[in-house]
């Protein structure tokens, strides 16, 4: 059997698919379609707003995601619906809950034989790729070409899963996914309008800095949350009982004081360059209590910004690539993460709860045709909004069971009278890796009610305008009583619209 190359594969791939669609299709010219336009979906893995310039970061600068919101719209309230990664991306796809999609947490497999958005986009003449981390236990479906990481991947000299074939890669995995990326949109064949998916792995877990950025921020402290040291007296023992602090769980891949076992021989020459002097001054210092969870900070936070200085500068190389084809005033760009994460915040890193900080995404999206530059919007919206949301800029009828809402009206200013005031979570991977309980719960534009049920009882209600960064538990207060009362009811009613009744029952 004759291999053939990926750009041969490419072509044969559109030529088939050329001959199948129907001539008003076929006349569609590649960028040009004033009804059609082309979709880029860039999403990140755990990245936090708050690690971005454009959303008022104090850590770091990101001048090529700043871009997208200097000429498009950055969304204040962005929030994801299952704050774990597979889960969320089981959403995104299907436009469904968790519950209704069949993904709830990182053990299960997604069915890829569920309706998605990209194999409605295909089905209607758009030339689809996913390129990047997957993370779904199944091959993709709905897409002419996919390049994919097995599992959560790494950070050097990855293994990456070509149309079910693996290859070997030598570099960084950021670097490596744009440069496919990059060759897809460079190598597409036809003039059908495309949706690309080019997801990174980065700034997940274990933080791996590229060759480039091994030694940026070394002469930099950075600030530290004011929450680092939260005592949790606030709140109940979901906050207490998890294992995803900067003090106890962190390990020694994660603080660099042994490296990557994969790494070629210029590979571990730079990196023992960057790390080794530095490890050799952590264990001559012998830090305990406070001060140890202070070197932890610094050496996690400045190795996590590293990752994503590393995909600001890849975005931009994909972003230069638009305007130099003539395809970026006709194409739809989404930036997103799967979640939020916590920076240091509450003393943890990871996701999970409900909190803030995992429970919001960062949200970019540029579309100069329908989208005021500089736009602010301060709407509820969700991942599960994304699948409507594409298919209606596609001019593809939104399935009636997809349980999210275009966000096109939002997007050109005009937000629908009926749109959301509320959200609603459900979190289900307990008992598991970090011990996050089990939790459902709603959030209005002042505040969150949360059920932690499975092994515990336990209600938390908070007050945001007041205490936005979620320190003290008023549910037991009487002053809110009205309240609770009042989110328990709008919690009912979410939890049997979205037809969700896994949880233990609202009392």
């Amino acid at each position: 059997m004759t291999i053939r190359t990926r750009r041969e594969f490419l072509r044969g791939a559109g030529a088939l698919a050329a001959a199948c669609i129907t001539p008003g299709l076929a006349g569609l010219a590649r960028g040009v379609s004033p009804r059609r336009p082309n979709i880029l979906f860039i999403m990140t893995d755990d990245h936090a707003s708050h690690a971005m310039s454009c959303y008022g970061s104090r850590l770091n600068k990101t001048p090529n995601l700043d871009r997208l919101a200097r000429e498009g719209m950055r969304f204040e309230n962005s929030f994801c619906t299952n704050s774990i990664c597979a889960p969320c991306r089981a959403v995104i796809l299907t436009g469904k809950y968790s519950h209704i999609n069949g993904l709830m947490d990182n053990a299960q497999k997604f069915d890829g034989a569920q309706p998605t958005f990209p194999k409605l986009l295909q089905k209607a003449g758009y030339e689809t790729a996913m390129i990047g981390k997957w993370h779904l236990k199944t091959d993709p479906t709905g897409f002419d070409y996919w390049n994919i990481l097995p599992g959560q991947g790494v950070y050097y000299n990855p293994v990456m899963i070509e149309m079910g074939t693996r290859k070997n890669h030598t570099g960084y995995v950021t670097d490596i996914i744009t440069d496919y990326a990059l060759d897809w949109l460079k190598g597409r064949a036809g003039d059908r309008p495309f949706c690309l998916m080019y997801h990174h792995k980065a700034p997940h877990r274990e933080w791996s800095p590229g060759p480039r950025h091994l030694t940026l921020y070394d002469d930099v402290t950075m600030p530290e949350p004011a929450t680092l040291f939260d005592d949790y007296q606030g709140r109940g023992r979901a906050a207490r009982e998890q294992d995803m602090s900067i003090e106890k769980t962190m390990n020694a891949r994660d603080l660099k004081l042994t490296p990557p076992t994969n790494l070629t021989a210029e590979q571990k020459q730079l990196w023992d360059a960057a790390y080794e002097p530095k490890n050799e001054a952590f264990r001559v210092a012998n830090l305990q209590g406070k001060d140890l969870v202070r070197w932890k900070y610094q050496r996690y936070i400045k190795d996590y910004l590293r990752c994503i200085a590393s995909v600001d500068e890849n975005v931009g190389r994909v972003l230069d690539y638009l305007d130099e084809s003539g395809l970026a005033n006709n194409t739809v760009v989404l930036y997103t993460s799967d979640q939020g994460f916590y920076l240091g915040d509450h003393g943890w890193f990871d996701k999970r709860f409900m909190y803030e900080e995992s429970l919001r995404m960062p949200l970019l999206v540029r579309y100069p045709k329908e989208i005021k530059a500089g736009s602010v919007n301060d709407d509820i919206v969700l991942n599960l909004d994304f699948a409507p949301t594409f298919l209606d800029y596609a001019g593809v009828e939104v399935p009636a069971d997809m349980q999210g809402a275009s966000m096109r009206g939002v997007l050109a200013g005009k937000t629908p009278e009926d749109w959301r005031r509320s959200m609603y979570y459900h979190y289900y991977e307990y008992p598991a890796v970090h011990s996050v309980k089990r939790h459902y719960g709603i959030r209005t534009r002042r505040h969150k009610l949360i059920h932690f049920y499975h092994d515990i009882d336990e209600w938390e209600l908070y007050d945001l305008r007041k205490d936005p960064e979620e320190l003290k538990n008023v549910y037991d207060d009487p002053a809110y009583a009205d309240v609770a009362r009042r989110l328990k009811e709008q919690l009912k009613r979410l939890a049997a619209m979205y037809k969700d009744d896994t949880g233990a029952a609202i009392e």
